[in-house]
């Protein structure tokens, strides 16, 4: 089975993406969904950050804004609560690529924001990466409630820049010129990968030295 890793830099499509592969017949793990679930009422990681942080959980659940406020800038606090949430994250996605290999399914996607940050490309045979210009990206995400520009600046300001993650990723996806091209470029990959698995691991390193990028 192939496993692959799909991320992107806030606004990029991942989302769409992600939504994109499950159409096409391919299990996808939310990283970002389990996160959620493990903070949530009776979730995994409620009591322990209810020990590393107190007045953090609220009627069961841990309140997520308020903790988010308090990490961002911290990177001592930030590092105390990656290390309560990705081991319960990653023990999901264990499970995740058991029932995958289970199903004999040839392809599964790693839906993971810090994939390369966290190093969780190295659980990976490719990693796509999602990318638009600049400006949609942040046309994209002012739309979201709450969000202003200095805090989108500061949000870019914390994660590895979009160009360096094309650098790193095997495929490189457009998100900005229209869903039929993005869905055409997807498309592209599953059938690559499906066809042979084998292959499918070349290519994808010849992908990456041939530079797909879209060009804007």
């Amino acid at each position: 089975m192939i496993v692959l890793g799909l991320t992107g830099s806030i606004g990029m499509g991942k989302t769409t993406a992600a939504a994109a592969f499950r159409r096409l017949g391919v299990p996808v793990f939310d990283a970002d969904r389990e996160v959620r679930r493990v903070l949530a009422r009776h979730g995994a990681a409620v009591a322990p950050v209810a020990a590393a942080f107190p007045g953090m959980v609220n009627a069961g659940a841990v309140d997520r804004a308020r903790l988010a406020k308090l990490v961002f800038d911290d990177d001592a606090a930030r590092q105390k609560l990656e290390s309560i949430v990705h081991p319960l994250v990653r023990a999901e996605e264990r499970r995740f690529l058991t029932r995958a290999r289970l199903e004999r399914r040839k392809i599964a996607v790693l839906d993971i924001p810090l994939l390369f940050e966290t190093g969780a490309e190295g659980l990976c045979d490719a990693s796509i990466v999602v990318t638009a210009p600049p400006f949609i990206q942040e046309r994209r995400v002012l739309c979201r409630p709450g969000m202003t520009k200095a805090l989108f600046a500061r949000i870019l300001a914390s994660q590895m820049p979009d160009i360096e993650k094309r650098k790193r990723a095997d495929f490189t996806v457009p998100t900005g010129l229209g869903q039929r091209t993005t869905l055409k470029a997807l498309r592209r990959i599953v059938r690559l990968m499906r066809k042979n698995c084998h292959a499918a691991r070349r290519a994808a390193l010849s992908e990456r030295y041939a530079r797909n990028r879209p060009r804007y």
